[in-house]
């Protein structure tokens, strides 16, 4: 991936930019994230690299990439939160796609999450939803599903976005809307921003001189919906960035999908040629220590036409010696010619107690924050990835000017 060309700024005046206030700064451990993970690593080399670019300008990267913005501490897919990715260097940032009852995208991460990730449930258009707003009730947790195919986009862009997450306790709509992890932040001055919908996101990120990766998300509702085939939904998406003028080189179309990738692949060849298969197969038995277990092979999915891949995190490492080395996977990867992404960074919340999900390939080797900028160094040298996505830009950031990456 190529640098793009962008005023340089200072880590102190980031800082400045995003917190804003001091009420803002009262998260210490985000107020300048980089020097706070630096300073939980262990004594070495690379912690003494990484100490040695403090206060460095900062410079816009491609290896950077905003997943849904920086949703640590902005409404996910919002104004408030690709604008603080590109703030924090993201060369790359993340619409999730889906589609509308008017069958028009709008970028959400799932086709039914608008009642954890806005104020629809206190809104008239909550009476709408596939499941209204319920109560918790005894041992019955609260409870809503509204599905962006309840609304129209006209509908939709009414709604504000909020930081993810429903409380269960809530008695309330209004206290359900109270539900997002207590080690996420929000700083937006109000608590929400603004909405999408996908071609407002492509004109937004192309004013802050920032790339693209959509992510078709599968949908919820049965296809095709309304005469709309899965087919024309991924064809939609790419014609988006065709009618706004965007170079094909610029978009890393993205889906879980492998079919929609050898879609493109052959009818969008130029989206095709760095269309990113989400590799989600770990959840029909693919053990990243066993290639025997990859289908298709990573050599078939070259043959495919595919030349990027993208899994989690946890599917690219394993510990040898206590130490954080490549798997089989990312070996095999990498020997087929495949390009490698990888999600997501600063998703966890707090490391003391081997990570969670993401982490959970080396577990036994993550005791704190600091494990962060060792397993990105691995990722970055030994695995060799193209780009890394991360819910808090900046950490990635840091590191790529500080390594010199692109």
């Amino acid at each position: 991936m190529k640098p793009l060309l962008s005023p340089v700024i200072s880590l102190a005046v980031l800082s400045a930019a995003l917190w804003g206030s001091p009420a803002m700064a009262a998260a210490p451990d985000m107020e300048n994230r980089p020097q706070y993970l630096i300073s939980q690593m262990q004594d070495s080399p690379l912690k003494d690299k990484l100490q040695a670019c403090l206060g460095q300008p900062q410079r816009t990267s491609t290896f950077s990439i905003g997943h849904r913005g920086a949703s640590l501490g902005y409404p996910e897919h919002t104004e408030a939160s690709y604008r603080a990715a590109a703030r924090m260097g993201a060369g790359i940032v993340e619409c999730d796609v889906t589609f509308t009852k008017d069958k028009e995208l709008v970028c959400r991460h799932s086709q039914n999450d608008l009642h954890i990730t806005t104020d629809i449930v206190t809104t008239p258009l909550a009476a709408k939803c596939t499941k209204p707003f319920s109560p918790a009730n005894g041992s019955a947790p609260a409870d809503a599903e509204c599905q962006t195919t309840d609304l129209t986009l006209a509908e939709f862009k009414t709604l504000r976005g909020k930081m993810d997450g429903g409380n269960k306790q809530a008695a309330t709509a209004q206290g359900y809307l109270d539900g997002m992890p207590k080690w996420r932040h929000n700083f937006t001055k109000t608590g929400y921003s603004k909405i999408m919908s996908h071609a407002e996101s492509i004109e937004l990120l192309k004013s802050l001189n920032v790339k693209f990766t959509p992510e078709l998300k599968a949908p919820v509702v049965p296809m095709p919906y309304n005469g709309m085939s899965q087919e024309d939904y991924a064809q939609k998406m790419i014609d988006e960035y065709k009618t706004a003028g965007i170079p094909p080189e610029d978009v890393w179309a993205q889906s879980f999908n492998l079919d929609d990738i050898l879609y493109w692949i052959k009818a969008e060849p130029a989206f095709g040629k760095q269309a990113v298969y989400l590799d989600g197969r770990y959840r029909q038995g693919l053990n990243p220590g066993r290639p025997s277990s990859f289908s298709p092979s990573m050599v078939e999915l070259k043959a495919m036409g595919v030349n990027y891949i993208a899994p989690p995190l946890w599917m690219l490492v394993t510990l040898k010696n206590e130490k954080i080395v490549p798997s089989a996977y990312a070996v095999t990867a990498k020997k087929a010619g495949l390009k490698i992404i990888t999600w997501t960074l600063e998703r966890s919340g707090p490391l003391e107690s081997g990570g969670g999900w993401y982490y959970k390939s080396i577990k036994n080797a993550v005791t704190s924050d600091g494990i962060m900028y060792e397993l990105l160094n691995v990722l970055a040298k030994d695995v060799g990835i193209s780009g890394m996505f991360s819910d808090w830009p900046e950490t990635v950031t840091y590191y790529a000017n500080c390594m010199g990456l692109d």
